[in-house]
């Protein structure tokens, strides 16, 4: 191109309504960015204009875009084109969500209405929404499961995401889950482990979870264990670098099991302590639902 710009980083926040975009706003203009809300996809380019002409006084940027149509997608699918083609700009694309059940009931208390169905029940909005917004979520460099958040796990996780903009680092986020309690609906990636044995149906491992010993070692001795993970770990050491090209910030791998209690625990262990090698990649594990069943049976 004749004419490249060199501007800042831009934030496109998107995603669900109800799902928390506000907070996430609100977040990022307590970090210093600055923040506009509802901006039609179609002015993106001429607002980026306009930064490029601030020569540097506006670095740090975030855009909030509500889609309503085929026709916003359209436009905002343009307007990303022609900023990666006439500019240096890198942008990012948050995408915010939560659960259908999660979202009704966040309606109820706040007693709003869902602007696709203002005169109908919410969750005939928020299925319509879900359905116009697929595509801008397959898009996403981010995307951040609220359901379980209180506002301020949200902000601590904006805030740990976007604090150092300009590290070459890519976060390998490792969840286990258990299958009958729903997949993650943040999960880049998801592998199913109920191939394994179970150590559920052994009685002595069975109170315990895959972060103790017994249960760990029991999974971790079997021929296909030794198999799966010797393949898996190959393919994520593969895929990140791959990812992080792209410009992916963070990838979320979800690690399943019937009540992810024993094996996807166990595997999600085995993960963190073999990936992040690299110096531009930092892993994390975590384990949604290992406690679940002590939780249930002290209610």
């Amino acid at each position: 191109m004749e004419d490249i710009h060199s501007l800042g980083k831009l934030v496109i926040i998107t995603g669900m309504s109800g799902a928390g975009k506000t907070i996430a706003v609100q977040s990022l203009e307590d970090m210093g960015f600055f923040c506009v809300d509802n901006l039609p996809p179609v002015l993106i380019p001429k607002f980026a204009e306009l930064i490029e002409q601030s020569k540097g006084r506006i670095g740090k940027v975030a855009l909030v875009i509500d889609l309503r149509g085929r026709e916003f997608f359209d436009s905002l699918s343009e307007s990303l084109r022609y900023l990666k083609e006439n500019y240096t700009l890198t942008y990012e694309i948050l995408f915010l969500d939560a659960t259908d059940n999660t979202l009704v009931q966040r309606y109820k208390e706040s007693r709003r209405r869902h602007p696709l169905a203002p005169q109908g029940a919410p969750l005939e909005g928020i299925q319509q929404e879900r359905r116009l917004l697929e595509e801008l979520k397959g898009l996403a460099t981010q995307v951040i499961d609220t359901s379980s958040l209180a506002p301020a796990q949200l902000k601590g996780k904006i805030t740990n995401r976007f604090t150092n903009l300009e590290s070459n680092v890519i976060s390998i986020n490792v969840i286990s889950f258990g299958f009958k309690y729903g997949v993650p609906i943040d999960a880049d990636l998801i592998f199913d482990v109920r191939f394994l044995p179970n150590p559920h149906y052994v009685e002595a491992l069975r109170p315990n979870t895959g972060q103790d010993s017994d249960v760990y070692e029991y999974v971790m001795k079997w021929g296909e264990t030794q198999e799966f993970l010797t393949k898996l770990v190959d393919l994520l050491q593969f895929l990140m670098p791959q990812y992080h090209k792209e410009g992916k910030s963070q990838v979320v791998v979800g690690i399943g099991c019937t009540g992810g209690k024993h094996r996807s625990v166990a595997i999600a262990e085995y993960l963190g302590k073999v990936l992040g090698s690299s110096e531009t990649e930092i892993v994390r594990v975590s384990h949604r639902d290992a406690e679940r069943d002590r939780v249930e049976v002290k209610k």
